[in-house]
């Protein structure tokens, strides 16, 4: 039965989760292009699970804690997103047209392991997930700590559903290499600002 903690959980979970982000722009790069969504959708959602139920579980204060795993996850963060911004700023530069239903497809495997560093060498997705969520959810007594949970939980997979097949809404607008380098462009600049925002920060 959904009670208030559920809700509490779902609108906070939503809260954390809907914000330009690199998870969020390669999400949907690859919903419009139609490639591999539903993995990656699946992926992304549980993910967010994994980590919000370990939050729960009590590792929010190990991950707070440890300095060796933050500064790591930081730096290789940077490193990783710096060098996909780059990567977006030649497609936005060089004006590639790509085929939205019929044109080249990464391997599974490739989009996965994007996906995979674009998740969790986010120092951020542990603060928000472990730690945030975690220490909210373990306010409340049981079972509404695990009420609030599976709301953050259930928010996840419903935003990464929404923008992964809602972004073919957006495939006619994408038919231009102009809309294709104003995308990339915004990818880039996001990748970077992510990036720099882990050193400085």
């Amino acid at each position: 039965m959904l009670n208030l903690d559920f809700f509490s959980g779902f609108a906070t979970g939503l809260a954390l989760i809907v914000a330009i982000g690199s998870q969020n722009a390669y999400v949907l790069r690859q919903g419009i292009l139609r490639q591999h969504v539903l993995p990656l959708v699946l992926f992304c959602a549980l993910s967010d699970a994994l980590l919000i139920v370990a939050g729960i579980g009590g590792a929010g204060v190990l991950i707070r804690d440890n300095n060796v795993l933050m500064t790591l996850t930081r730096y290789g963060g940077a490193l990783f997103l710096g060098t996909y911004a780059a990567l977006a700023a030649r497609r936005a530069w060089q004006g590639q047209q790509l085929q939205l239903n019929h044109g080249s497809s990464a391997p599974l495997a490739t989009a996965l392991a994007a996906c995979f560093a674009f998740t969790f060498l986010n120092p951020h997705v542990y603060l928000d997930t472990v730690v945030l969520l975690g220490s909210l959810a373990n306010q409340r007594p049981d079972p509404g700590r695990w009420h609030f949970g599976f709301g953050a939980i259930s928010a996840s997979f419903c935003w990464f559903a929404a923008l992964g097949f809602g972004a073919r809404l957006l495939a006619p607008l994408f038919a231009t290499m102009l809309a294709w380098r104003v995308l990339d462009g915004l990818i880039a600049l996001t990748m970077g600002a992510l990036a720099v925002m882990l050193l400085v920060g």
